[in-house]
């Protein structure tokens, strides 16, 4: 019986009429089929909200009607899979990017709108998830007092980079703006927890790779040596620059002390 209401729910052209007479207790007004059409209806609608909370830049972009088109095909393809709505959207992205309609096609024939949605729909997954994720329980935030090589990325924290400037098309749409379509330009950024708050910060290509390789395990001293090698900067330049930037990041809680 649990079966068969999930393929009701999911695929109701489908439902077989006896076996809705079988499982559906039989109303004195109206009969079956329109009684189980409460639920069908109020299944779709019920998951087209949880997306757009989970989406909100994304279904401006598109349109309510388009992303409800877009949703629905999503949750007909790719069914929950998880007893949490949580989960609902991790895997929407992937699916806008393999049923683009030129997906086959090459580069640079390739529709830049579609690249656009993609990139917001992952972002604003990363953004939902940071929400919910580990933050640093168990690890005080560094101070300014805390030596450079003690320094530790917390565990809420996250580096991203995309092809369109999406955390300022977010934070507008977010802010109750109406932003058009922006042209294709590079963005790197961090996303931060603290105090129950997520926040994006725009990043130059030598601080993302400093914060790429302390993602990876390296100290603060030998990230900076290597970012400033990798992109042929002066290491005094760099490091003052770094003194410049610590204290801000520090605000922000970026960091932990991982003797502490």
């Amino acid at each position: 019986m649990q079966n068969w209401m999930q393929h009701a729910l999911i695929a109701p052209a489908s439902t077989d009429p006896a076996a809705t007479d079988q499982f559906v207790n039989q109303p004195e007004i109206g009969s079956a089929a329109e009684r189980l059409g409460i639920y069908q209806r109020s299944y779709y609608d019920r998951l087209l909200t949880c997306m757009r909370e989970q989406y909100p830049a994304l279904c401006h972009a598109l349109g309510p009607d388009l992303f409800n088109d877009f949703t629905l095909d999503y949750l007909r393809v790719k069914p929950p899979d998880s007893y949490t709505l949580y989960d609902l959207g991790r895997r929407f992205a992937d699916h806008l990017a393999a049923c683009r309609p030129d997906r086959d096609a090459e580069d640079r024939d390739k529709e830049n709108w579609i690249d656009f949605m993609i990139d917001l729909a992952q972002f604003e997954r990363q953004i939902f998830v940071m929400f919910d994720a580990p933050g640093h329980e168990g690890k005080p935030f560094a101070s300014t007092e805390t030596p450079d090589d003690r320094l530790k990325l917390q565990r809420c924290f996250a580096i991203c980079d995309y092809g369109f400037p999406v955390a300022r098309y977010y934070h507008d749409v977010k802010a109750e703006g109406d932003p058009a379509f922006p042209p294709a330009e590079i963005g790197h950024y961090a996303l931060v927890r603290k105090d129950f708050l997520t926040r994006t910060l725009v990043l130059t290509e030598p601080q993302y790779r400093f914060l790429e390789l302390m993602l990876a395990g390296e100290s603060a001293p030998d990230a900076l040596c290597q970012s400033a090698s990798d992109y042929a900067l002066d290491l005094d330049a760099a490091q003052a620059s770094w003194d410049g930037l610590k204290q801000s990041w520090l605000n922000l809680g970026f960091f932990v002390d991982k003797n502490a």
